[in-house]
């Protein structure tokens, strides 16, 4: 299984996959992570090409925004995928942005945030509502719930 989280850039994505990961290697679950933060060009034609090129046992946890119908599309061609959805609002991303060890120009936070097409999420996250623990917590859920 293949679980996309994406949403706009300082939402949480990258905390909440770092802590799924980490949940589900606890329970001894066989998992990947991959990041769109770790390709600097054609970003989502490499993420696909990592994903399918990875063994198709256990969880694939795909990070990344995914701000464009067009990658999401690309990545349901891949098999069974699941889309959670990490939302915030603007102000929540830019200070979070501002935060980080090496943030992104915040006129790439109110592009993304603009123009972001939000997918048919599987699950939808509000991290103003919830904190990563939480958070974490439903994701890990649902992925039970999905390999069912």
């Amino acid at each position: 299984m293949i679980v996309v989280i994406c949403g706009p850039p300082g939402a949480g994505k990258t905390t909440i996959a770092t802590r799924v990961r980490r949940r589900l290697e606890e329970r001894d679950r066989p998992v990947r992570l991959f990041h769109s933060d770790d390709f600097s060009s054609r970003t989502y034609e490499q993420l696909a090409e990592q994903v399918a090129a990875a063994p198709a046992d256990g969880i694939t946890i795909v990070d990344g925004t995914f701000y464009r119908r067009e990658w999401q599309t690309g990545f349901r061609t891949l098999g069974d995928v699941r889309f959670v959805l990490v939302t915030a609002s603007l102000e929540t991303c830019l200070e979070r942005n501002r935060e980080r060890a090496e943030p992104i120009a915040e006129q790439g936070v109110h592009v993304v945030y603009r123009e972001f097409e939000a997918p048919d999420a599987d699950l939808e996250i509000d991290t103003d509502r919830c904190g990563p623990d939480e958070a974490t917590g439903r994701v890990v859920a649902a992925l039970e719930a999905w390999l069912e």
